[in-house]
């Protein structure tokens, strides 16, 4: 992973990546659909209340056998990846406040979840053979833009 996927950030943005975490890309990707376009403190207390189990995030992709919740279609509640994408969007908000923008008005421009390096482990089993254990890895990025209120 070299870069972000969108190169043309204005001055009123900021930006914020988490490389190679270890949690679920398909929970991943359903989170950045959930957040995409939503201001940075609604995103924050919503990642809070997954968190907390209170709310759950609609999938719209990896949809086999996701059970609905009340109120709304499929969902589940992903509290591993919403903890990583909660660290990367204070990150974000972080670097936000040191190019002094207003970090009431923020909202999520770019938030995209994509595969990252994998891990290749193997365990050895009886007979002299070996299993395969790999892992995925995931890289978050996050882009905010201050918006007039």
């Amino acid at each position: 992973m070299k870069g972000y996927s969108i190169q043309n950030v204005g001055e009123r943005s900021a930006r914020a990546r988490g490389k190679e975490l270890d949690i679920s890309l398909k929970d991943s990707v359903n989170i950045a659909h959930f957040l995409r376009g939503k201001r940075l403190q609604w995103a924050i207390d919503a990642l809070e209340k997954v968190t907390q189990k209170k709310l759950a995030v609609p999938y719209f992709r990896y949809l086999d056998s996701v059970s609905h919740r009340k109120g709304m279609s499929s969902g589940r509640y992903p509290v591993k990846a919403a903890r990583a994408f909660l660290e990367v969007l204070r990150n974000a908000e972080a670097n936000a406040e040191f190019k002094s923008l207003d970090t009431e008005n923020l909202v999520i421009r770019h938030i995209a979840a994509t595969k990252g390096r994998m891990i290749k482990k193997y365990l050895p089993k009886a007979y002299g053979r070996a299993g395969a254990w790999f892992k995925d890895l995931v890289n978050v990025e996050v882009v905010v833009e201050e918006v007039e209120s």
